[in-house]
């Protein structure tokens, strides 16, 4: 791929493009010709990578599908599975191609790569998270029910847990699932953390 057309790509991770002129989005890449901006949205709208209309200035993230029955998911980094030390990043960094049939069939889905063993217990559909899984999470649920596995940023570091709530002490405990010990993160509820969406799906490394 080429360097401007990952550079546009983390712009729109960040913001929204729509409605800027193309020597606006130009000055965000470093790239001073507008025609060269049209040109490298249009291969990447063609590649699947977004959805863009020149005429209405309208540029948007899109999930990939191929006619074989395939989509490919944005891997936008790591999430540990243990303490939460892993910087989350919103970058692509690639795609992860699954077929339809495995992926669930909405949401706006994202991908990220486990890091460690703390959620090898966990059960996703029959399967647990291991050290290198894949693991398809939505960005639509940001309101898990009790027990449901969730990605979540604290201090701006992404964890997978498994979501607890303990209205009782008026907290909320996300806890590990593991063959080995992990102690669990307690969360008051008037504290910031975010929610990035729920694990819907593992693939296995």
């Amino acid at each position: 791929m080429h360097i401007i057309q990952e550079k546009l790509l983390r712009e729109l991770n960040r913001k929204n493009l729509s409605g800027m002129t193309l020597r606006e989005i130009g000055s965000l890449v470093g790239e001073k010709s507008a025609q060269k901006i049209k040109h490298h949205l249009t291969q990447l709208s063609r590649r699947g990578f977004i959805a863009y209309n020149p005429v209405k200035k309208e540029i948007k993230k899109a999930q990939k599908i191929s006619r074989e029955g395939f989509m490919s998911l944005p891997i936008v980094g790591a999430a540990n599975c243990g303490p939460a030390t892993i910087f989350a990043e919103e970058n692509i960094t690639g795609y992860l191609k699954v077929s339809k049939k495995l992926a669930p069939r909405s949401g706006k889905l994202f991908v990220l790569r486990a890091d460690g063993n703390s959620m090898n217990k966990a059960n996703i559909n029959g399967k647990n998270i291991e050290d290198g899984d894949f693991v398809i999470v939505d960005a639509e649920q940001k309101s898990p029910e009790p027990g449901q596995y969730i990605v979540s940023i604290i201090d701006e570091m992404a964890n997978i847990k498994k979501f607890v709530p303990d209205p009782q002490n008026k907290r909320i405990v996300l806890k590990s699932e593991s063959t080995k010990e992990y102690l669990p993160i307690f969360i008051h509820e008037d504290d910031k953390y975010e929610v990035s969406g729920s694990v819907v799906r593992v693939i296995k490394k």
